[in-house]
C-alpha cells in the first residue's frame, strides 16, 4: 500500500515537511556511512579511519536537533492534524533512532581503535562484516521505505531482524570458541564481542524506524513483532549448548 502525501494550500507548510523528509534522508546516508567505515576500520585495523568516524558523529546530533527545533516550530505555528502531525512526530523518532545508529557506529569505530589483531584475522571478522552487511540492508530498505511511502513492504522487511539475531548468536558462539581456546585472544574478543552487539542493536533501531513509517502513512501500528532469538544469553547455562 503507497500512500501519497498531501498537499497543502500554502507552499511554505509543504517545504517546510519536505525539510523534513530530506533531513531524515541526509541523516540516513550519513548514519550507513558511518556503519559500514566502522566496520571497515574494525576489520584493517585502520585507527585513522576509525577517528575520523568519531568525529563525524556530530553531523547527526547537529541534524537531529535542527529536526527538534524545525517540529517544534511546525507544531507551534501550523498546528497540524492527522497525517500531518504523524508526518511531524514520526521525524522526530525517526531522527533520534539514526542518531543513535551514529552512536553505535562510533562506539564501534572506537572499538576499532582499541583492538589489536593478535589473532587469526581472518575468521571472526568475516562474521562481524557479515552481520554489518544484514544490518544496513535492513537499514537501507526501511530508507527506500521512508522515501517510497510503499509500506507494503515493511513486513518483509522487518523480518530480517531475526536473521540479524541468529547471525549474532552465531558470532558470539565464535568468538567465545576463540576466547575458550587461547587466553591471548580475550581482549580483542572482548572488543568484538561489543562490536557485534552493537551492530546487532542498529537493527533492532531499523525496526523502530519501520514501525514509525507505517504509523506515519496509515495510522496504524504494526502488529506485534515475533519474539526475538538473540540467545546468546542462553550460551553456557547447560553442557552441549556450545
Amino acid at each position: 500500500m503507497t500512500i501519497m502525501p498531501s498537499h497543502h494550500i500554502v507552499s511554505s507548510y509543504d517545504d517546510e515537511l519536505k525539510y523534513l523528509t530530506r533531513k531524515i534522508a541526509a541523516m540516513g546516508g550519513h548514519a550507513e556511512r558511518m556503519v559500514d567505515q566502522a566496520v571497515t576500520a574494525m576489520v584493517h585495523g585502520d585507527a585513522e579511519l576509525a577517528r575520523q568516524i568519531v568525529s563525524d558523529d556530530l553531523f547527526l546530533d547537529e541534524a537531529q536537533r535542527a529536526i527538534d527545533e524545525r517540529t517544534i516550530s511546525i507544531i507551534a505555528r501550523r498546528q497540524p492534524l492527522a497525517s500531518d502531525l504523524r508526518e511531524v512526530i514520526g521525524a522526530i523518532r525517526i531522527a533520534a533512532d539514526l542518531e543513535r545508529v551514529g552512536d553505535l557506529g562510533k562506539n564501534v569505530a572506537k572499538r576499532a581503535i582499541t583492538i589489536r589483531h593478535g589473532m587469526d584475522p581472518t575468521s571472526p571478522f568475516r562474521g562481524l562484516r557479515a552481520l554489518a552487511d544484514l544490518a544496513l540492508t535492513q537499514l537501507k530498505e526501511v530508507l527506500d521505505v521512508y522515501a517510497s511511502r510503499n509500506v507494503e513492504r515493511l513486513s518483509e522487511t522487518r523480518d530480517r531482524d531475526e536473521q540479524i539475531d541468529a547471525m549474532f548468536t552465531s558470532v558470539f558462539r565464535e568468538l567465545l570458541t576463540y576466547m575458550m581456546e587461547d587466553p591471548r585472544n580475550i581482549a580483542p574478543c572482548t572488543h568484538l564481542l561489543f562490536c557485534a552487539k552493537n551492530i546487532e542493536r542498529i537493527g533492532d533501531h531499523a525496526t523502530n524506524i519501520a514501525e514509525a513509517i507505517f504509523y506515519i502513512v496509515t495510522g496504524e501500528q504494526l502488529p506485534p513483532n515475533r519474539p526475538k532469538v538473540d540467545v546468546s544469553t542462553e550460551i553456557g547455562s547447560a553442557p552441549g549448548n556450545l
